[in-house]
């Protein structure tokens, strides 16, 4: 291969070679991981070549898909999360920024996970014909594109977000402070998110948010829902439900997430159905508000975490159930709903962001009710259980839908035609667009 980028875009149909990136790429839990797993498997199956770059904790990937490891301080692993490095683990200047800004309370891979990237790519520019990276929106990211690397963002939704509900839901002064410093990192993903020629997000509602959060005009966003694997999230007969038994996904007590909501639904569901319980794919944090509720409301015994089990188990699990809830105050699409949908479990969700567009019309193949209601959640499970031949239409009519709108495979071919159209449009831009500074 020549060292220099070519001038002209891919013939129509050529094979792409593309570099995907993603900060953390959780294997079971997170939507990163999963994204990258399947996205790149996908891409792989119509032909594309794919390296996966990508920071701790790793993602899991098919065997047909390369993984380029980066390592970084891994401040935020399971074991000891927040922990801080010692002085002889820094190796490099991505090192030194990761530590410096985790110093001063922001969350900080990001930023370092750009820039370990920018440093991987750039020896092999000429070996990729575009950049697609997760929403790390680093300014390591921001570098490629202006080093002549077409840069293709996806943004599920944009992290301020996150910030804001996590400052509203804060329990004291203090802690809203740390939150501002915290998510201090949604500043630069603005300003590169602002930058970036092509930005591909997964739900009109995200669409809406990233125009008003980060400002990028509209002209340059293009929705691409994420997908599903339908025959391994499959309905399974042989599996009885669990009288009671209510599944939900965590990959995070953060407010965003409503979990709290759900734990309050829960104990007002079991003054009248004991046999109510809760199982949570996902990892309790130890002083996080979902614990406290827990605790508060007495539902250790009646509560269960569920975490690191392969995706066989996860469909296993919403067999088992009577009801699936996404309790979420806000979700730019939500893996989850679909994963149970496509399992056929009936489906409680909340009107968050975009999970109407999601499940579909009230009534049909979800109940939805208002976010930030413990009071709605508990009647619209408790009207799931009450009625079984409700909730088996349900899951019926939630196995259609996802057959009928969402596969990874026709996210990769949306998510080709996006790769296409960037580099057309990249090729007949004028080189000064990328000299711009930060």
């Amino acid at each position: 291969m020549s060292s220099s980028r070519d001038t002209s875009p891919p013939a129509a149909g050529q094979p792409l070679r593309i570099a995907l990136l993603t900060y953390r790429g959780k294997p079971h839990c997170g939507g990163q991981g999963v994204y990258t797993r399947y996205i790149a498997k996908a891409l792989v199956d119509l032909g594309h070549h794919v390296e996966v770059f990508a920071g701790q904790p790793y993602p899991v990937l098919h065997d047909s898909v390369a993984l380029h490891e980066l390592p970084s301080l891994d401040i935020w692993n399971d074991q000891y999360p927040g922990r801080m490095p010692a002085f002889w683990e820094l190796k490099g200047a991505e090192d030194a920024v990761e530590m410096l800004s985790h110093t001063v309370g922001t969350f900080s891979e990001p930023l370092s996970f750009s820039l370990r990237a920018w440093n991987a790519i750039k020896p092999r520019m000429h070996e990729f014909d575009l950049v697609h990276d997760n929403q790390t929106l680093g300014y390591g990211i921001l570098a490629m594109q202006q080093a002549g690397l077409p840069v293709l963002e996806t943004i599920h939704h944009p992290i301020t977000v996150d910030r804001r509900l996590e400052i509203e839901h804060s329990r004291s002064m203090i802690e809203q402070f740390g939150k501002r410093r915290w998510y201090a990192f949604t500043k630069m993903q603005t300003r590169v998110a602002r930058r970036m020629m092509r930005v591909m997000t997964v739900s009109e509602s995200s669409l809406d948010d990233i125009c008003n959060d980060h400002k990028v005009s509209r002209d340059r966003i293009h929705v691409v829902p994420v997908g599903v694997d339908p025959d391994l999230f499959r309905p399974m007969p042989q599996i009885s439900r669990i009288p009671g038994r209510i599944v939900t996904t965590a990959s995070a007590d953060v407010a965003l997430k409503g979990l709290h909501y759900l734990l309050e639904a829960l104990a007002k569901l079991r003054t009248e159905r004991p046999e109510a319980h809760l199982v949570i794919i996902g990892k309790p944090k130890d002083g996080g508000k979902a614990m406290e509720t827990l605790a508060r409301l007495g539902l250790e015994d009646h509560v269960e975490w569920i975490s690191g089990v392969p995706d066989e188990r996860i469909v296993e699990l919403y067999s088992e159930c009577e009801v699936a809830c996404v309790p979420s105050l806000y979700e730019g699409f939500s893996l989850p709903a679909i994963e149970a949908m496509s399992s056929a479990a009936p489906l409680v969700a909340t009107t968050g962001g975009a999970l109407p567009e999601v499940c579909g019309e009230h009534g049909v193949s979800a109940l939805l009710v208002e976010p930030g209601s413990a009071d709605e959640l508990a009647g619209a499970l408790r009207t799931v259980l009450d009625d079984p031949v409700m909730a088996q239409r349900l899951g019926a009519a939630a196995r259609e839908r996802v057959l009928d709108n969402w596969s990874w495979r026709h996210t990769a071919l949306r998510t080709v035609e996006q790769y296409r159209a960037l580099l057309e449009e990249y090729h007949s831009t004028p080189r000064s667009r990328f000299a711009k500074p930060f």
